[in-house]
């Protein structure tokens, strides 16, 4: 069946709306459309210590596409294969000394392959920390050692800025658009809020009737369709 344009706009209007109704559900995701955004970021508390909020107006730096980088409100991390990652297993980038490269972080490559990984943490300052467990193979005593893998890392871009996302989950800025970047509770950014997971930034009862409404409005242009064909079918054949 072909579709003229203002059909096909108004399945793009619904796609667009039911995109804003997934993306409620993920954490730290921004909406396409700010009619459904909410006034401000909310986290609730969570036990998991891996789980931290940026401040306001900061991100986290993940691994982009085809080695880019990109940037994400969403602090749940845990470690996989002894990288640090976030949930969706985009590797977290940060610093292992104050002066250093921006890295990926990860646990020293001994201790993960020795299963010495314990009681991972993020702290306010961005440290993020293990216990590693060692035994005495001589006398069997167990020691516990707390090691640090670095801070992980914080973007700021200038106000107004458009960030760009296919899942609303990781942003991406225009080429030309650097951010500034430091480290939490380093002078130029606040700490970090632990233990809390940062919910979306999606209304979803908001995000509901904008969908409902652009199914109306599909259905109402699909109706009016239908009549102009039987319409013109009726006037051929009486025509004929």
């Amino acid at each position: 069946m072909f579709l003229n344009s203002g059909l096909s706009s108004a399945l793009d209007r619904i796609s667009d709306r039911a995109a804003d109704v997934r993306r409620a559900f993920t954490p730290g995701a921004l909406p396409a459309n700010g009619d459904v955004a909410t006034n401000a970021a909310r986290a609730r508390f969570t036990l998991d210590p891996m789980s931290v909020q940026a401040p306001v107006g900061a991100y986290f730096i993940v691994s982009g596409d085809e080695g880019s980088r990109a940037f994400t409100r969403d602090g749940t991390f845990h470690f996989a294969n002894g990288r640090l990652e976030t949930e969706d297993g985009r590797p977290v980038f940060g610093r292992r000394t104050a002066g250093g490269p921006l890295e990926p972080l990860c646990v020293d490559p001994v201790d993960a392959a020795l299963g010495r990984v314990a009681s991972p943490s993020v702290e306010a300052d961005g440290n993020v920390r293990y216990a590693r467990t060692a035994i005495d193979p001589r006398t069997g005593k167990r020691t516990n050692a707390k090691v640090s893998i670095g801070r992980v890392a914080l973007a700021r871009f200038p106000s107004a800025t458009a960030l760009h996302s296919s899942d609303g989950r990781s942003f991406t800025p225009a080429q030309n658009v650097l951010p500034d970047i430091g480290l939490p509770a380093d002078n130029t950014f606040a700490e970090l809020a632990p233990n809390r997971r940062e919910e979306s930034r999606i209304d979803i009862d908001r995000s509901l009737e904008r969908l409902k409404d652009a199914y109306i409005a599909f259905d109402a242009l699909a109706a009016a369709e239908t009549a102009r064909g039987r319409f013109g079918k009726t006037v051929m054949d009486v025509v004929k």
